[in-house]
């Protein structure tokens, strides 16, 4: 059975005393783990607030993204072994922002998912189409080659633990969201490449989540899709109020 996953992803968004107030509304109402795991992504300068705050609660952390060297002359990076060393739980690597405006390329995510793993954080793996994708018939083709690239060299057991998130690139931030059908034939699709590259059990035990303008309204309609494990939720994962809500959708 796999533990579903509400995951938030700030982006660029939020100081350490927006992070603390977000900490204060959320304290108390977060469901147990075991039940649904929440992990909140935020921006760098904010993870010593958030790890901190979240530290003897349900709550997990991640990094919005990390390099591939643990150290050396990489202005401006962000360190996978440091991140360990924080308390951080996740990365997340290959979102389609880091892709487009940063021009990440698959053998990048590859080198990151393998350090994140090497220094005991999991990676929750982005992947998605563009809306000229789709509508050309490419998504399943196109997605299955992200996910490919991302896993090449790891092992079965690190791909078990690993998150994969599906998020249509037409879908983020622009209120669009895929229907529910959409949304499960493509993670459906995840799971079987994931098969295909591994076995059965592997792609059965990894935990994929969609993401794409998932707010309260909808998050019920998507969870109850049989492949989709949870949501990587931006704007709405930014109030205190609806990330609670999004987290207790089984309530």
């Amino acid at each position: 059975m796999r533990t579903p996953i509400m995951a938030g992803n700030w982006k660029m968004n939020k100081n350490p005393k927006e992070t603390q107030a977000f900490l204060d509304g959320v304290k108390g109402k977060l469901p147990e783990a075991s039940k649904v795991e929440t992990v909140i992504a935020a921006p760098a300068i904010d993870l010593t607030t958030l790890v901190a705050g979240a530290t003897g609660t349900p709550l997990k952390t991640a990094a919005e993204n990390s390099y591939f060297e643990n150290e050396g002359a990489f202005t401006g990076e962000t360190s996978p072994k440091a991140l360990s060393e924080m308390g951080v739980d996740y990365v997340v690597i290959g979102h389609s922002e880091r892709r487009g405006y940063f021009h990440e390329t698959d053998e990048d995510i590859n080198k990151k998912a393998k350090a994140i793993l090497a220094n005991g954080l999991l990676p929750i793996i982005c992947c998605g189409e563009s809306l000229e994708q789709r509508e050309a018939g490419q998504t399943n083709d196109w997605v299955a080659y992200q996910v490919a690239g991302a896993l090449v060299g790891l092992s079965a057991d690190d791909v078990k633990k690993s998150v994969v998130a599906y998020e249509p690139i037409w879908a983020i931030g622009t209120g669009k969201t895929a229907t529910a059908d959409q949304a499960q034939e493509v993670v459906a699709h995840i799971r079987a490449t994931i098969k295909k590259l591994y076995d059965a059990e592997t792609g059965d035990a990894i935990r994929i989540l969609y993401g794409g303008s998932v707010k309260p309204a909808n998050v019920k309609e998507l969870m109850a899709k049989e492949d989709i494990d949870g949501g990587l939720v931006g704007g709405a994962s930014m109030d205190p109020d609806s990330f609670v809500a999004l987290a207790n959708y089984q309530d």
